[in-house]
């Protein structure tokens, strides 16, 4: 154990004399209080301390104590349906404990150290094993079965196993290692959450995160495995977004990390999340859930701290073979508190303040996304998605934190404040958001789809960017000058636009949308637009087309209950069908 002083107190950082034997990236216990620190950067015998609470009070010559171990997070049974801090400790049972004004310096182990949870062993006496194998099972929740798995990097034989109930600390079980060295098997496992946790091999992503939006699912989807940003100003729906996507995102779990953001924020998740069904399980969306709160009022060097222990924790998911999301709202305040440190340490600044090593910090975090085969001997294959929020001042994508992550991700939902200022929701604008998986989903999309899913969906983003080039000629001469075929295109897109993208969050038949739903409202708005252009080289008006009264039905396809759309849109069909041929008759006579 190594004992030093504090020299200084700047703010979250702390600079320690005496610390010689100690290691970088060390958590330390500063001052009276014992307050949670990490070393971050070592001169000579000073260390610089990102300290992770409220500083006040510290002063010069109070003791600080290195544990010897990095910071590093408990990943064991228990961990599903928990709200944690920024370092991982959990929220709930402080609050059950303490109440709710949290002190400073409390201690609480993440996992619950007295519920006994019932295992099943999955491996037998004298069994060989090596790290990522699968020692047994606990039903963790009624959708999860948590893998109990040898940690990475550790093998031999089975000495001894256990079935039955045990707290995550009780031994389960004796590996005798490849030295001859006995250790205790139990339910918990570390690990340091500054280093991604090891996998068999990176595989590329070819099967989509499906989310129930359309205009994510059909014009810029995200691969599982993939990552995504989210950017946009101050109320335009990046929150929205996030919520929509940990609500009905296509995976097994999903880790959600309010990382600086508000606390009313979190709180709409605490109270949501357990009242809404997730509509491939059929349970509440909590029992499939992790959340890290970190919030705007708590300290600022915890934010840098929070990523790492939500990409660490859905890394462990990741490797018993599971589908997990990760959705970080928002790296900016990341960034900030980035920002804050490196000012601290003093520096050289980059770009806006930010360090210059922004980009690679957060490389290291998107790097940790992806599809990989797992450690162990049965090959599983998990995948890890992150999907990260960014709040640009006034909207301004072309700061640091943007364009750095728009350098790593592979699609960006480009948020717009004038939709969102119409209630266009989602307000991802269609004319710069992009996604570079589209060629590498087309053919899952194509065998588990449709095959015209691609070309479809192409459609769509062709008539919206020919909208937009008519717009311009709309604004200088009028919407009289246009071209019946023109002006048709001009309702079609505001048909896709209206009937297609925009979605209602607080309406169940259309906050999220299933696939076959979705394509078959794409081809209903799409068999209006081909007949009625029909119907107008037979002679029909437009303004007469626009104002049939099925237009209306079209608009409200997309809220029918998915049990009833397949007949509801066969008998939308039929009334296209009857009142474009009325319309063409009347004009004939």
């Amino acid at each position: 154990m190594v004992e030093g002083r504090i020299l200084k107190v700047s703010g979250p950082l702390v600079i320690a004399q005496g610390m010689r034997e100690a290691n970088m990236f060390d958590v330390v216990r500063v001052g009276e209080q014992r307050l949670i620190g990490e070393i971050i950067e070592m001169h000579g015998d000073r260390a610089s301390i990102q300290v992770y609470e409220e500083t006040a009070g510290l002063g010069r010559g109070d003791r600080v104590t290195s544990t010897g171990a990095p910071l590093s997070v408990e990943l064991g049974p228990g961990l599903i349906t928990s709200i944690y801090d920024g370092i991982q400790r959990p929220l709930e049972a402080i609050f059950k404990k303490y109440g709710a004004n949290i002190q400073r310096g409390i201690d609480e182990p993440a996992l619950d150290r007295e519920k006994e949870w019932f295992f099943t062993p999955a491996v037998s006496y004298g069994q060989e094993v090596v790290g990522g194998d699968v020692y047994g099972y606990v039903e963790e929740t009624p959708v999860i079965r948590h893998k109990i798995m040898v940690p990475p990097g550790k093998e031999g034989r089975i000495a001894e196993i256990h079935a039955g109930k045990f707290t995550v600390t009780a031994p389960i079980g004796k590996l005798q290692l490849e030295d001859g060295r006995i250790e205790p098997i139990t339910l918990m496992q570390k690990w340091p959450v500054r280093i991604s946790r090891p996998y068999r091999e990176k595989l590329p992503p070819v099967e989509p995160l499906i989310s129930g939006q359309r205009v994510i699912d059909a014009l810029f989807p995200l691969a599982k495995g993939g990552t995504a940003c989210v950017p946009g100003p101050f109320g335009s729906g990046k929150t929205v977004v996030q919520h929509q996507l940990a609500k009905w995102s296509d995976v097994d779990l999903v880790v959600y990390i309010g990382c600086g953001e508000r606390g009313n924020e979190m709180t709409d998740v605490l109270r949501e999340f357990p009242e809404l069904t997730d509509p491939k399980t059929g349970r509440s969306l909590m029992d499939r859930t992790i959340l890290i709160a970190n919030t705007s009022d708590m300290p600022v060097a915890a934010r840098e701290a929070s990523v790492y222990t939500g990409i660490t924790i859905a890394e462990y998911y990741r490797d018993m073979g599971l589908s997990v999301a990760v959705i970080a709202d928002s790296t900016s305040r990341w960034a900030e508190a980035l920002r804050e440190m490196s000012g601290r340490l003093e520096e050289m600044p980059g770009e806006e303040g930010y360090p210059a090593y922004l980009t690679s910090r957060l490389a290291q975090f998107y790097e940790r996304a992806g599809k990989v085969t797992c450690l162990g001997s049965d090959g599983r294959i998990g995948t890890l998605s992150a999907i990260g929020a960014v709040s640009p001042q006034g909207g301004d994508i072309s700061e640091p934190v943007t364009q750095a992550t728009l350098r790593i991700v592979k699609v960006f939902w480009g948020l717009d404040s004038t939709l969102a200022y119409r209630r266009h929701f989602p307000a991802i604008n269609w004319l710069n958001s992009y996604s570079l998986y589209r060629d590498r989903l087309n053919d899952w999309f194509s065998e588990n789809v449709a095959k015209d899913w691609m070309p479809k969906t192409n459609e769509l983003a062709r008539i919206l960017q020919q909208e937009s080039e008519l717009q311009e000629i709309v604004k200088l001469v009028g919407a009289d000058a246009l071209s019946p075929a023109d002006r048709m295109t001009m309702e079609t897109a505001q048909s896709i636009r209206e009937d297609f993208l925009q979605q209602n969050a607080f309406d169940g038949d259309d906050s999220y949308t299933a696939l076959p739903k979705m394509y078959a409202l794409m081809n209903l708005i799409f068999s209006f637009d081909k007949k009625a252009r029909l119907a107008i080289e037979e002679g029909a008006d437009v303004a007469d087309i626009a104002a049939l009264p099925v237009r209306e039905r079209i608009g409200r396809a997309k809220a029918v209950p998915v049990r009833d759309y397949a007949q509801t849109y066969a008998e939308i069909e039929a009334q296209i069908d009857t009142e474009l041929s009325a319309l063409t008759q009347g004009g004939a006579q």
